[in-house]
């Protein structure tokens, strides 16, 4: 799939080197249920999405270098759910919402979608912007009600999540 400037596609084994560069920053994985990547922990997770259709690969289109991923995936009753992660050399240029609106616009015209949600941490105001800039609405902030890591007694580190979302009727009003 193609937007202006970029190109969505599967990802694929050689996938594994750009991966690895942006999910070993810190800044990038801040807000993920996983550290940062080591470079073999890259090449599996590389194996993982290049058979898992639920992750795109964000590439420019100019250059082919691999810019980011999204996870949109079909859920029960015709919800489809999108996450997103970007290299942060490669954030606040618009790439996420431009591939992020493309994968919306084809669930809504031609995969049957009824409705897009999307879930970040509140602390995350990069996230839920971009959510905003989707004209997704925020459905709720559920406290307290996730855990990714323990702390050092082994007690849950508990954290916020705000959810948001779209109808098909909202987003073909656009």
């Amino acid at each position: 799939m193609k937007t202006e400037r970029l190109i969505l596609r599967r990802f694929t084994l050689e996938d594994y080197q750009d991966l690895y560069e942006y999910l070993s920053q810190p800044e990038v994985v801040k807000y993920e249920p996983y550290d940062v990547f080591t470079l073999e922990k890259a090449k599996n997770e590389a194996v993982k999405r290049s058979v898992n259709p639920a992750f795109w690969a964000v590439c420019l289109q100019e250059s082919g270098k691999l810019i980011g991923n999204i996870y949109f995936e079909k859920q029960d009753f015709d919800t489809w759910e999108l996450g997103y992660v970007f290299n942060l050399h490669f954030q606040g240029k618009g790439y996420a919402s431009e591939a992020a609106r493309a994968l919306i616009n084809d669930a809504f015209i031609n995969q049957g979608a009824h409705r897009v949600v999307a879930m970040c941490n509140p602390e995350n105001t990069a996230s839920w912007k971009l959510m905003e800039r989707l004209n997704m609405r925020r459905e709720a902030h559920h406290i307290k009600n996730i855990w990714f890591f323990k702390d050092e007694n082994r007690n849950p580190i508990w954290q916020d999540t705000f959810e948001y979302a779209i109808l098909k009727e909202e987003w073909i009003k656009e």
